[in-house]
C-alpha cells in the first residue's frame, strides 16, 4: 500500500521532471502544486483561527469565569466555539494532509536506487545541492563549503516553524502569547535536530510550503484581523445604542408616571 503512493509520487516527479529538467525545480513545482489545491482549505483555516485571535478576550472570560467548573467551562468553550464557526483542529488539517506527501518523499530519497530502477540517475538541485538524497549530516562531514546549502536548507527548516507562531503570538497578551513564544521556540530546535538527518529534497519541499505558508498567513491575517476588529468593534457600538436606547425608554416611562400622579 504504502509502495504504491510513493510510485506515484514518483511518477509525478517523472512527469514534472520531463520538462523542468532539474529533480529539485520538479519538487518545487510539486510543492506550489500541492498549495494551490489545498488553497481554499488553507484560507478558510487562517481566516478561522486570525477571528478567534480577535475573540481572544471572550474566550479568556469564559476560561475565568468557570475556572472552578471544568465541565460547565468546556461546554461553554464548545458553544462559544460554534457560535464563531470554529475548528480548533482546523489550522493542523493543511499539515496532516500534507504528511503522506512528505513521507512518500523521504521514503523515495531514502531508498532511490531501489525505486527509480536505474544507476546514474543524478537527483540534484542544479548546482544548488547536488544530490537531494542526502542529508546535512553527511554533508557537514564533506566540509563547511559543501554543505553550506545543505545547512541553509536545514535553518529555514526550523525558521519557518517557528515564524507562523511568533506572528500569532503577538495578538495575544501576558502569560498565553509568553507560552506560544516559547513552545515555537522549543519547536524550532526539535525541527533542527529533526532535519540534520532529513533529505535535502524532504527539507526542499518543507522550505518552499512553509515560506507559501507564512506569506500567506501574514497577508490573510492581516485583512481579516482588520476586518473581525471593525466589525466587533460595530457590534459592540450596536450593543451599547441599544443598551442606552433601553434606558432612555424606562426614563420617559417613569417620567410619564410622574405626570399623571
Amino acid at each position: 500500500m504504502w509502495d504504491w503512493i510513493v510510485q506515484i509520487l514518483l511518477q509525478i516527479l517523472r512527469f514534472i521532471q520531463g520538462f523542468a529538467s532539474d529533480w529539485g525545480l520538479s519538487i518545487i513545482i510539486l510543492t506550489v502544486i500541492v498549495r494551490l489545491i489545498l488553497t481554499p482549505l488553507l484560507l478558510k483555516s487562517t481566516k478561522s483561527t486570525a477571528r478567534m485571535q480577535v475573540l481572544q478576550p471572550k474566550l479568556m472570560e469564559i476560561q475565568q469565569k468557570y475556572a472552578d467548573d471544568p465541565q460547565r467551562q468546556a461546554e461553554e468553550m464548545q458553544k462559544f466555539y460554534s457560535e464563531n464557526k470554529f475548528n480548533p483542529l482546523g489550522g493542523c488539517l493543511p499539515l496532516l494532509i500534507q504528511m503522506p506527501i512528505l513521507l512518500a518523499l523521504f521514503t523515495l530519497l531514502r531508498n532511490l536506487p531501489g525505486y527509480i530502477g536505474e544507476s546514474g540517475v543524478v537527483f540534484s538541485f542544479y548546482n544548488i545541492m547536488p544530490d537531494l538524497t542526502t542529508t546535512p549530516g553527511a554533508q557537514w562531514a564533506n566540509g563547511i563549503a559543501t554543505a553550506l546549502p545543505y545547512l541553509i536548507s536545514l535553518i529555514l527548516f526550523g525558521i519557518l516553524t517557528v515564524i507562523p507562531s511568533l506572528y500569532q503570538s503577538h495578538n495575544q497578551t501576558g502569560q498565553q502569547a509568553s507560552s506560544m513564544r516559547t513552545m515555537a521556540l522549543v519547536m524550532g530546535i526539535m525541527m533542527l535536530w529533526l532535519g540534520w538527518n532529513l533529505p535535502a529534497g524532504v527539507l526542499l519541499y518543507y522550505d518552499v510550503s512553509s515560506l507559501w505558508q507564512v506569506a500567506q498567513q501574514i497577508f490573510v491575517t492581516r485583512r481579516v484581523m482588520e476586518k473581525a476588529k471593525a466589525e466587533e468593534e460595530e457590534r459592540r457600538q450596536q450593543s451599547n445604542s441599544g443598551g442606552n436606547s433601553g434606558g432612555n425608554s424606562g426614563g420617559g416611562s417613569g417620567s410619564g408616571g410622574t405626570s399623571i400622579v
